[in-house]
Parts: C-alpha cells; sequence; structure tokens
C-alpha cells in the first residue's frame, strides 16, 4: 500500500475506533524504491496489532513469531497465550536472540533479498518473453510474489485448473476478494522457485494461456460474502 493509502487506514481506525491486523511477514524483502513505514510506526493512537515471524525470513520449521500489541492490550494478549500453550521453547528463542544479535540475521536478510531480487528478474523477463500478449507484470518492489494481470477474454480460474494439470501453482485474484470483482489475475509465486523452475513454469504457463486463449471460458464470478 501506498503511504496514502496507509495514512487513510489508520486514520479510519482512529475515527472508528477500530483496529487494524497488520501481517507484515516479509517487508524486509524489498527491492527497489525507499521502504515505507509499518502502519504500526505510523500509528500514533493504538490502533494497529503488527505480526511478523521468523518462519518465513528464516525456515518454516522454527515455528517463532511475534507481535507488538497496544499497551492496552498487553494483558490480554498475554493471557491468551499462556491459555493456547503456555511458551514457543524457550532454547529456540534463545538461539534466535543470539543469531540476531551476532548479526547473522542481517546479513541472511541481506543475502535473500539479492536472491529472491534475482529470482524476481529471472520471472519477469521470462513472462515478458513468452507470455507478453497474455500476461502483465507490474512494478513488483518487495515481497516473495507478485500478480500476473491477464489479458482480456482469459478466465484466471480457467488458466489455474489448466496450470495445475501441469505442475505450475498459480492463484486467480479473484479468491482474495469478498465483495467486488477485481480483474482477472493471477498470484505468482518466485520465492521458494529456482531459476531452471521458473524458467520451466512460464513455458508451461504460456503453453497454457496459448490453449486457454483459443478456448472461450465463462467467467466464474464470487456470489460475494
Amino acid at each position: 500500500m501506498s503511504l496514502a493509502r496507509r495514512l487513510a487506514l489508520t486514520d479510519w481506525a482512529r475515527r472508528t475506533g477500530g483496529l487494524i491486523f497488520e501481517d507484515d511477514y516479509d517487508s524486509e524483502y524489498r527491492y527497489s524504491g525507499r521502504p515505507i513505514s509499518s502502519l504500526q510506526g505510523l500509528d500514533q493512537n493504538d490502533s494497529v496489532i503488527f505480526a511478523g515471524s521468523f518462519s518465513k525470513v528464516l525456515f518454516p520449521s522454527l515455528r517463532l513469531g511475534y507481535l507488538v500489541v497496544p499497551p492496552g492490550l498487553i494483558d490480554k494478549f498475554a493471557a491468551a497465550r499462556y491459555i493456547m500453550d503456555r511458551h514457543s521453547a524457550v532454547i529456540d528463542q534463545a538461539i534466535l536472540c543470539d543469531f540476531i544479535t551476532g548479526g547473522h540475521f542481517g546479513r541472511h536478510i541481506r543475502r535473500m533479498r539479492e536472491l529472491y531480487a534475482s529470482r524476481l528478474s529471472v520471472l519477469r523477463e521470462s513472462v515478458q518473453r513468452k507470455l507478453g500478449s497474455f500476461l502483465t507484470i507490474p512494478e513488483t518492489e518487495a515481497g516473495m510474489n507478485t500478480v500476473g494481470w491477464l489479458a482480456n477474454g482469459l478466465n484466471a480460474e480457467a488458466v489455474a485448473r489448466a496450470a495445475a494439470e501441469r505442475n505450475v501453482e498459480v492463484i486467480p485474484i479473484n479468491r482474495f476478494a469478498l465483495q467486488e470483482q477485481p480483474p482477472e489475475g493471477l498470484l505468482l509465486g518466485f520465492g521458494a522457485v529456482d531459476d531452471r523452475e521458473l524458467l520451466r513454469g512460464v513455458e508451461d504457463l504460456a503453453t497454457v494461456l496459448e490453449i486457454c486463449a483459443r478456448k472461450p471460458h465463462r467467467l466464474v464470478h464470487n456470489s460475494g460474502a
């Protein structure tokens, strides 16, 4: 979200007394542009609950995350955490603490940022070369996923089903919408896929899109919730 939209959202929370849950698990991976402050950093009214996860930026089996909550909610969240499972493994937390204070976490983030930026570049270039008439990827400044907008007449659900038959996983954007129907598009992940698999996936997706472009598909719309 742009800075203007973030400020508008925190203003909404202030006016309505609402709470914002900010899931910020991959903000460390920014490839271009100036970093934008988190909602929690912009908030001056204690209306943002900030969540992060080391499982995403280190490895999934670590199972460690964290919350930054408004002062008035600390006791409630601590009580809920105690009821759930007392606490996470102490030894894992102690090792992670040493890993961070020793500077290893910062070096890991810088190394992975370069790797993911390279994979994003491979994906963008191969999509432009192979899928330019079917799929458009906008400028992507951060994260481990990007959106690909489909050309008119292509249905994301039909494309996703056909791609799955070729072991290519793409997710239609409309699955993330509750009411308004977004344009036809696909969520494309690149963080966990090496260059060879990215190129293979784009090749197979090109075949799928060519087939789908020749066959009319009834557009599938969400009914809203």
